[in-house]
């Protein structure tokens, strides 16, 4: 099964290699919506937070392959983030991409699905030195976003992604109840670049 997977992808990114191309997307974004097990004292996980990050995409007629890297500081912060010295959640992924075809979006809107699977850096530091969290999970993200482009090499780029880290253990680097988890939405604008 995993063979005939590799091997269609393989088959359906060979014939349009020659139409490929590649765009580089620093995004400005925000989280919102998480949910964790890990300790977090000032309930702001689930509170809209400010993200940033770059992802580049090679991406042909229809298909495409993507790397993904994102930060949220003051993740595990509300407000002043008086018992939270610092935070922050660092993602760094891969994705399979599936895009309208290109031929059909012309010189519009240009529509795709896209899913990965990557790592998800989780840390903070609390004022007292105590409840310290600082963790390396496997996470997997699924989503969608829209591109268009305002001339032939620059455009604008909005998406919408669900990180959710898997096989967390109990009694890691960081507090938590349970096993290590932490699940978060993230929507971005991002300037396109197109070479």
């Amino acid at each position: 099964m995993r063979i005939g997977v590799i091997a269609l992808t393989l088959l359906a990114l060979g014939p349009v290699k020659a139409a490929a191309e590649w765009q580089i997307k620093p995004f400005l974004g925000v989280t919102f919506r998480g949910n964790t097990t890990f300790v977090d004292v000032e309930d702001g996980v689930g509170n809209p937070n400010i993200s940033f990050g770059v992802s580049t995409l090679l991406v042909g007629e229809i298909f495409g392959l993507e790397a993904d890297f994102g930060q949220a500081p003051g993740f595990f912060q509300a407000g002043e983030g008086r018992l939270v010295k610092q935070s922050n959640v660092t993602t760094l992924s891969g994705s399979f991409v599936v895009a309208l075809p290109r031929r059909l979006a012309e010189y519009g809107l240009r529509p795709y699905f896209v899913g990965g699977a990557g790592m998800m850096r989780v840390r903070s530091d609390h004022q007292l030195g105590v409840l310290q969290v600082a963790s390396t999970l496997p996470a997997l993200h699924i989503g969608g976003g829209v591109t268009g482009f305002l001339t032939d090499r620059f455009g604008l780029n909005w998406d919408v992604r669900r990180f959710h880290s898997t096989g967390g253990t109990a009694g890691g680097r960081g507090v938590s109840f349970g096993r290590e988890q932490l699940s978060f939405w993230r929507a971005q604008m991002a300037l396109a670049i197109r070479y």
